[in-house]
């Protein structure tokens, strides 16, 4: 949680810093030079110039010109530095005498250091509120996509009820009957096509069909599968899951109630998975023995004959 914090605040800035520099009275000349340091620290003597200066986990040191300034669990010392922004997160700054600061300073769980003679066009700002913001932004994003997947996988799964009923019932049966071999099958189509694509495209006449393999028919299929396990688990709670129950002639109340219920409780780590396992191997069964020129039906169990 502590590295997520300085991540989002470090996203967040560069909006902020943009905006800054964009407000700012005057804009540095650029020159293209950007430092990116990780563990160690920057130095910028007086009379060089560098478009960004990014520290994490060190300390930064200006005393000539830097457009943008980011130093993270580090300190940032200057003196008679020009910068356009400068940002500290989990740090401090020190701004010495002669320091000019021609936008905002950006701070988040730091201290800032100002010595009289510094001169700040813009205002110190406290990042918090903006990350708050960018939050908000990030989980109503989220939860729109959330449910337009939703509904987008509804529709998909009410045309397949409708267009292909015959074949979920076949691949729902299976799922019902055969239930350790549909398991089996489902784990071997996670693990197969990615192998066979592989395999595919070390030659180069095979990379097309291994990008299709891995890219379109793979997640296709994938998907389907979880489709038709909605549905399964859709007839199972309409009590529909015997074969010897009434069956309406497309399952489209089963899809509806599936996928809703699976939506829900697919929040549950793995739920989404397990369904998808099932269903893949339901999918993946029922065509290997169609296309093998048999049924895909499995055969009814046959009762023992009552003794005497």
């Amino acid at each position: 949680m502590k590295r997520i914090i300085p991540l989002m605040a470090a996203l967040a800035l560069l909006a902020g810093l943009a905006g800054s520099a964009l407000a700012a009275d005057e804009v540095l000349p650029t020159s293209g030079r950007v430092i990116f340091v990780a563990g160690g620290d920057v130095d910028i003597p007086a009379g060089e110039q560098a478009d960004a200066v990014i520290v994490i986990g060190g300390n930064a040191r200006v005393d000539g010109t830097v457009n943008a300034l980011v130093v993270i669990d580090g300190t940032a010392t200057t003196r008679g530095a020009t910068l356009e922004t400068l940002a500290v997160i989990n740090g401090s700054a020190e701004l010495a005498a002669g320091t000019t600061v021609l936008g905002d300073v950006h701070r988040l769980g730091s201290t800032i250091m100002r010595a009289d003679g510094v001169e700040i066009s813009g205002s110190i700002r406290d990042l918090s509120g903006d990350i708050a913001a960018f939050g908000l932004f990030i989980g109503a994003a989220a939860i729109i996509l959330w449910i337009g997947f939703g509904l987008a996988t509804l529709l998909v799964g009410l045309l397949v009820a409708g267009l292909a009923a015959r074949q979920v019932r076949t691949a729902t049966a299976l799922i019902s009957r055969e239930t350790g071999t549909t398991i089996l099958v489902g784990l071997l189509a996670i693990v197969v096509p990615p192998v066979a694509a592989v395999l595919l495209m070390v030659t180069v006449i095979g990379i097309p069909a291994g990008i299709g393999l891995l890219v379109v028919l793979w997640p296709a299929v994938a998907f389907i599968g979880y489709i038709v396990a909605a549905i399964w688990l859709g007839e199972w709670l309409l009590g529909r899951r015997s074969p010897e129950a009434p069956q309406a002639a497309r399952p489209y109340a089963a899809a509806a109630i599936g996928l809703g219920v699976g939506f829900v409780i697919g929040l549950v780590p793995f739920v989404t998975a397990i369904l998808s396992i099932l269903g893949l191997g339901a999918v993946v069964l029922a065509s290997w023995r169609t296309l093998r020129g048999g049924t895909a039906q499995p055969r009814p169990q046959t009762q023992p004959a009552p003794v005497g």
